[in-house]
Formats: C-alpha cells, sequence, structure tokens
C-alpha cells in the first residue's frame, strides 16, 4: 500500500502535543488524504532523522518543539529570514530538494492581537515575562507593530541580551522577582495607550510553579496574554478576568502557528470555519 502524504511534530519529549490533532482536524474538514503524526526525536538523532526525511517523498515537512528550535537550524539548507532574526525555527518544509526553516511563532502570537493592532493608539506598552526563544518572536513582532517592549526575566543578562536583539536599551529590562513585591505604583493617564501584559514563560504551567505577578504592576485597562495553554485558564489569566482585564490564553497562539504551518505542508489554508469546537476538543 502506498504511503500517504504526511508532516509531524518532532521534540523531546513529544507525547503532550497538541499539534496532531489540530492538524487531522483540518485535513479531515479539508477532505485532504493525508496524515500528521508526533515523533519522538532525540539530539542525538536529529541529523539522521532529516537525512531519512529527505528521501522521503510523501513527506511534507514538520514542526519542531523543544528543544530542538535552535540545533534545527544548522542541518538546514536555508533559513527564511523571519526565522533567521528570531533565531529559532518551528517549522521545516521541503521545497525543491532543500529543507527550509520557518518560525510561524510571530504570525501566532499576533494573530489575536489583530482587531487592537488595526486601531490608532497614542502609544503602545508590552511587558514581556521571559527571555527564551518564545519570549524573542513575541518581542519581535510586538516591536515590529510599533510597541515599546520591557523584557522582564528572572536572568535580567538574558533580557539584555533579548532586547539588544532588536533594540538595546538596558532601562528596559528588569528582574522578575520586583514584579512579585506589592506596590500601589499611581500609573499616569493611560486614555490612549495600548497596554499589553504577556507571559512567554512556563510559569503557571502544569506542574510548574506558579507565575507571581503583583497586579499593582499592572496599567489600568492592560491586555493580558499567556501562551500557556495547559492549563487553559492560568492562574495569571483567572486573577485578571477576576480584574476585569481583557485576556487572551495560550490557545489562540497555538492554533495561529499552526494554521501557517498548515499552508506550507499542505498547500492550501487551514479552515478556520470551526475554531470554536477545535478549542473544545483541545481542552476536552
Amino acid at each position: 500500500m502506498n504511503e500517504l502524504p504526511f508532516a509531524e511534530v518532532i521534540g523531546d519529549p513529544i507525547a503532550h502535543s497538541k499539534s496532531p490533532m489540530i492538524h487531522k482536524f483540518w485535513l479531515e474538514r479539508a477532505g485532504i488524504q493525508a496524515d500528521y503524526r508526533a515523533s519522538h526525536v532525540t539530539s542525538e538523532d536529529l541529523w539522521m532523522f532529516f537525512e531519512e526525511r529527505r528521501r522521503n517523498p510523501c513527506w511534507r515537512g514538520c514542526n519542531v518543539t523543544l528543544p530542538h528550535k535552535q540545533a534545527v537550524m544548522t542541518l538546514l539548507d536555508r533559513i527564511d529570514p523571519a526565522a533567521e532574526r528570531i533565531g529559532a525555527v518551528n517549522t521545516v518544509v521541503p521545497e525543491h530538494g532543500k529543507l527550509v526553516g520557518y518560525n510561524t511563532d510571530y504570525i501566532g502570537f499576533l494573530e489575536p492581537l489583530q482587531p487592537l493592532l488595526a486601531q490608532s493608539h497614542l502609544f503602545r506598552m508590552a511587558r514581556i515575562i521571559g527571555a527564551g526563544g518564545a519570549a524573542k518572536a513575541v518581542a519581535l513582532a510586538l516591536h515590529d507593530h510599533g510597541f515599546t517592549c520591557v523584557i522582564i526575566a528572572r536572568d535580567v543578562e538574558k533580557a539584555k541580551a533579548l532586547r539588544a536583539a532588536f533594540e538595546p536599551d538596558d532601562r528596559l529590562v528588569a528582574p522578575l522577582d520586583i514584579f512579585a513585591e506589592a506596590t500601589d505604583f499611581p500609573f499616569d493617564d493611560r486614555e490612549g495607550i495600548l497596554d499589553l501584559v504577556v507571559n512567554t514563560t512556563s510559569l503557571g504551567m502544569t506542574g510548574q510553579p506558579p507565575l507571581l505577578l503583583d497586579f499593582g504592576h499592572v496599567p489600568p485597562n492592560a491586555v493580558i496574554y499567556d501562551i500557556v495553554y495547559a492549563p487553559l485558564e492560568t492562574p495569571l489569566l483567572a486573577e485578571a478576568r477576576a480584574r476585569g482585564l481583557r485576556t487572551v490564553d495560550g490557545l489562540h497562539m497555538l492554533i495561529g502557528q499552526a494554521a501557517a504551518a498548515f499552508g506550507r505542508f499542505f498547500g492550501i489554508a487551514a479552515p478556520r470555519d470551526a475554531d470554536e469546537r477545535l478549542r473544545a476538543m483541545l481542552v476536552a
């Protein structure tokens, strides 16, 4: 029997990935006879994995998750300029006999913010918690859309390095522990200002410590965005909602980045007409 065309997600570990559920849902809705898998690939096996996939005519590409988003870059023939700028690849596609690396986190992160970004603001400010690979994609995306970005991290040197990647300014970095301390900071008039607070760390994820953030540091009317999606409502989002703030959960970014990858794998746009049903499946 001939093998179906297929794409996959690779990582170590990988059993927790929701990518197969997302892509299979879209493949079925689009009527495409293809498959999407989760493949456990260790760092030691990464080179051999791509050498084998290069020779498989049914392979349409892969998503890349931890810990391979940077290591994979040395094994590819070409890196998309946007992924090069971010310094991480989460999507690999065979194109004309070459392996090409892309990063769809940038567009996936921005997708739920598009209605806000379409509006005019006197000033846009983002407080980004974290300094890892996801934080860099987020920071670059927001910087490109006119935000002044403050990088908040446990490791201040990493925060400085991230900030320097797009616009050096050590005044716009801060240690995370300061934001756990209570404050009654008197915010100025925020009329016409778009304030965004983004958690890009694993803090608040199931099995991880909570993100300790005193909301006295959060501007009134800020939008709180947590890229964690397990649990869907993190303690950060729960408190934000209790305070009447607008929130964005991590499934928005997960689905958005997957949609961008799906188009590259299968040559058509992901069918997004049933996103609410997909979300319900992902959290069931």
